[in-house]
């Protein structure tokens, strides 16, 4: 019987044992096997939606809850060309000059 049926499909918690470390995970709750629970996560790669999904055996799981904190906005992927300087924001471009060490002044 799945032992975590009350919390699927919302995002939770977990606090698990990998090794000897704990570590924690905020995600989706997607699956409950009866055995281990399954999280997924998803995020934006050079502008394709990928999903990431691990598996957490019951005996590794340490505590888990519902998430009070809304979900993360989803990201947005980094454009050079939007993020640009406050200086350059009105179109002009500016240039620095470097000095020369090898030139003494």
């Amino acid at each position: 019987m799945a032992r975590y049926a009350s919390l699927m499909g919302k995002r939770v918690l977990v606090h698990y044992r990998a090794g000897e470390v704990t570590l924690p995970a905020t995600a989706r709750l997607v699956a409950d096997s009866g055995r281990s629970i399954f999280l997924e996560e998803h995020y934006v790669l050079r502008g394709r939606v990928q999903t990431f999904r691990w598996e957490i055996p019951y005996s590794c799981v340490l505590r888990i809850e519902e998430s009070v904190s809304a979900a993360a906005p989803p990201t947005k992927e980094y454009d050079p060309e939007q993020h640009m300087s406050p200086d350059s924001a009105n179109g002009e471009v500016r240039m620095v000059r470097f000095r020369n060490p090898a030139e003494q002044t």
